[in-house]
């Protein structure tokens, strides 16, 4: 017979047990009529998000291709002096604009004065001398024709004038070479454009041996913009236009638009005209150089700006960019099943148009995918959509 205290003690262990089990079902009752009721009650489902969701559709758009470029006046004319001074004075300013033939700078022109002097007595002195051989010419022929005198003085008086007159011509370019060198004293504009940078101020000694130019003068009425393809860009360009040849199939292309530094874009539309005939080794690229007016001034030279190549397509799968994300260099959209459960799926796009990504792979006009909301969204969640109109998001979004 066991004592009455282990009898007691196994009893208290035994409720203890029964009262575990007892709490344990009655926690999983009251799971499974809470999951009922909230799969039976639809005022249980508010905590779902509810998320605005557009159908994908195929649509008209343009598609960019933009390019880096760098910008240069039609004529960037490199100013050097072709005689040897100091320079007096600087008649312009640095960005003026100057019209053809405005003085820009003087050269002093104290030795080229004197040469000129000197090739002008040097002349004189010629043509005393050739008047004085005319003047034996002239003498000595009649005394010839009488036979006063033999016809050998006259031949020599004869060739002492050709001689003279040689020696005429020869001063007289002198005279002329002294009167350019003294106008190359004075640069003035060979053409309408703005001045640059001038590295060189009154008093420095110049010389057509100086290496920096005294500046350069940009024609930029119209201005050059020059670009680069790949050699992969060049195939898909020479494969998409028609034509026998490059430059039929540059004649083939739209106008271009520029995009300034600060994103804006150029009022006027540009032309592709020329490409060169060779790649450059170093990057791979070959160049392509396109024209834009420029009547405003607007454009300079050493300006830099993106090529915008458009592309028309008549149908083409159109996304928001504001309905995907990216994620280690791919991007992905979420898109949502028939049970209004979401899954993350990538996307290949072949470029932008407005704000919309044109995708070439990873979706299918029909399919539905959440506009908004992406960061509070995660793999496989249920969420209440609110449909929303693609036309009314290209009316109030740029295409």
């Amino acid at each position: 017979m066991l004592p009455k205290n282990t009898i007691m003690q196994k009893s208290s262990t035994a409720l203890r047990k029964e009262v575990q089990i007892i709490t344990t079902v009655a926690i999983l009752l009251v799971f499974a009529y809470a999951c009922s009721t909230t799969e039976g009650n639809p005022g249980m489902q508010q905590s779902l998000q509810t998320l605005p969701v557009v159908e994908i559709s195929s649509k008209p758009a343009t598609l960019y291709s933009e390019y880096s470029s760098s910008l240069e006046g039609k004529k960037d004319i490199q100013i050097r002096p072709q005689v040897e001074g100091y320079l007096d004075k600087i008649y312009v300013d640095e960005g003026a604009y100057v019209k053809l033939g405005q003085p820009l700078f003087k050269v002093n022109d104290r030795i080229y004065v004197e040469q000129l002097n000197n090739a002008k007595a040097a002349l004189a002195s010629a043509r005393a001398n050739q008047t004085n051989a005319q003047i034996n010419v002239t003498r000595l022929t009649p005394l010839v024709q009488n036979n006063v005198i033999s016809e050998v003085q006259l031949k020599t008086a004869q060739a002492s004038y050709e001689g003279a007159s040689a020696n005429v011509v020869q001063a007289e370019a002198m005279v002329q070479h002294a009167e350019t060198n003294l106008g190359y004293t004075l640069i003035k504009a060979p053409t309408n454009g703005y001045i640059g940078r001038i590295p060189m101020k009154t008093g420095s000694l110049v010389s057509a041996a100086t290496v920096e130019p005294l500046t350069v003068l940009s024609e930029i009425k119209d201005i050059y913009a020059y670009f680069s393809l790949s050699e992969s860009e060049f195939l898909q360009f020479k494969n998409q236009y028609p034509g026998n040849s490059i430059q039929e199939k540059i004649k083939q292309l739209p106008p271009v638009e520029l995009v300034l530094a600060d994103n804006s874009i150029y009022p006027s539309k540009g032309k592709i005209e020329t490409m060169s005939g060779q790649f450059d080794n170093s990057t791979g690229s070959i160049s392509l150089r396109a024209t834009f007016p420029n009547e405003g001034g607007l454009l300079r030279s050493g300006n830099t700006g993106r090529i915008r190549i458009p592309r028309s397509f008549t149908s083409a799968l159109l996304v928001p960019q504001e309905a995907t994300f990216e994620l280690q260099d791919k991007i992905f959209v979420f898109i949502l099943s028939d049970s209004n459960k979401v899954a993350s799926v990538p996307i290949t796009v072949s470029g932008s148009s407005g704000n919309f990504y044109i995708v070439e792979k990873g979706l299918k006009a029909g399919d539905k995918i959440v506009y908004s909301g992406l960061d509070r969204l995660k793999e496989g969640v249920m969420i209440r959509p609110e449909p929303l109109s693609m036309d009314s998001l290209l009316k109030s979004k740029s295409l």
